[in-house]
């Protein structure tokens, strides 16, 4: 199963306080014990949110709103994809992470990705074809 590991946002990061080497050494021993382990599929952190944008759709109306954006806490300030047998050794990879906001407390969300079953029968046999191909042809791009 594939998961999202979701870093929240502290007051830190929406200031743009980048970490120390020691800890970027820490992390990155971390992400190669992921990489090693066939664990990690992809992960990034992300610019504080005075940096973002969001769009509101509502019915045909799109607003554009400018970052930054309240309430830190539910704000995201990086991401692993993981791929993992269950929600528990996710648990246990996040349990082994570091603190990713050194003297701050932090928090990882764990989100199991939807899958093509989850859909039902609204997930057709043409629709897959076409997220198919499509996963085919980012994967070509990429390469």
């Amino acid at each position: 199963m594939k998961v999202m590991v979701i870093v929240k946002a502290t007051p830190n990061t929406e200031k743009g306080v980048m970490p120390s080497a020691e800890f970027i050494a820490e992390m990155t021993a971390f992400n190669e014990a992921l990489v090693k382990a066939g664990v990690m599929v992809d992960g990034d952190g992300l610019r504080p949110s005075s940096f973002g944008k969001r769009v509101r759709l509502s019915g045909e109306k799109r607003e554009v709103i400018d970052g930054p954006f309240p309430n830190t806490r539910e704000l995201v300030a990086g991401y692993w994809i993981w791929e993992v047998k269950s929600i528990d050794e996710a648990v246990e990879w996040a349990r082994r992470c570091p603190n990713p906001m050194p003297g701050e407390e932090s928090e990882l969300e764990i989100r199991p990705l939807v899958q093509p079953e989850d859909f039902g029968e609204a997930l057709t046999p043409e629709i897959l074809e076409r997220e198919a191909r499509m996963r085919e042809t980012v994967e070509r791009q990429r390469a």
